[in-house]
């Protein structure tokens, strides 16, 4: 990783937990992501780790149109993030990197709609994650999902440096409606 992607990395959790302390911003879905899951099953979301984008009332809305909410099953920072199926009441287990994720025993699904976390993106829509490729590897495993990146608007950057591995979003949910 570059020194000048671990900084801006650094500056802005910096600036996305200043943001999330001061703000009452929710994350509302936006009519294309309405849209989208009358063509989706399985919609792959995510608890939020502390000022990251809450995406609780898109994960709601899937529930609500008859789709399956799946979360990120994570076990180390090399092996392949799974996408496992999760209903509400189940409970959420201690994972790597404070995440909080389904039993491992859960049905593994593949998405058709993947809620992104994200450190940072672009005009491109291209996106800083936290740097360890999970995402970008479950994005290459399930290429024809909709890629939807779930941020704060005070996150979007004129232009990130890439690697050859990252993959656009298709669009990014922000408190302030949806960028394509």
């Amino acid at each position: 990783m570059s020194d000048e992607k671990r900084i801006l990395r650094a500056r802005m959790r910096a600036e996305r937990d200043a943001f999330a302390m001061a703000s009452d911003a929710v994350i509302a879905a936006p009519p294309e992501f309405l849209d989208a899951l009358a063509g989706a099953r399985v919609v792959a979301s995510y608890i939020p780790i502390g000022s990251e984008a809450d995406p609780s009332g898109l994960a709601a809305a899937a529930r609500a149109a008859g789709c399956v909410v799946a979360l990120p099953h994570v076990v180390d920072r090399a092996t392949p993030m799974r996408f496992l199926a999760w209903d509400e009441r189940d409970p959420l287990l201690p994972g790597p990197f404070g995440l909080r994720q389904p039993a491992d025993s859960a049905a593994e699904v593949a998405p058709d709609i993947i809620l992104t976390p994200l450190v940072a993106f672009d005009d491109a829509l291209n996106r800083l994650g936290q740097g360890a490729g999970h995402y970008d590897r479950a994005f290459a495993r399930y290429p024809d999902a909709w890629r939807l990146g779930v941020a704060w608007a005070m996150q979007r950057l004129l232009m990130l440096e890439t690697e050859a591995w990252d993959v656009p979003l298709h669009a990014v949910a922000t408190e302030k409606g949806l960028i394509r």
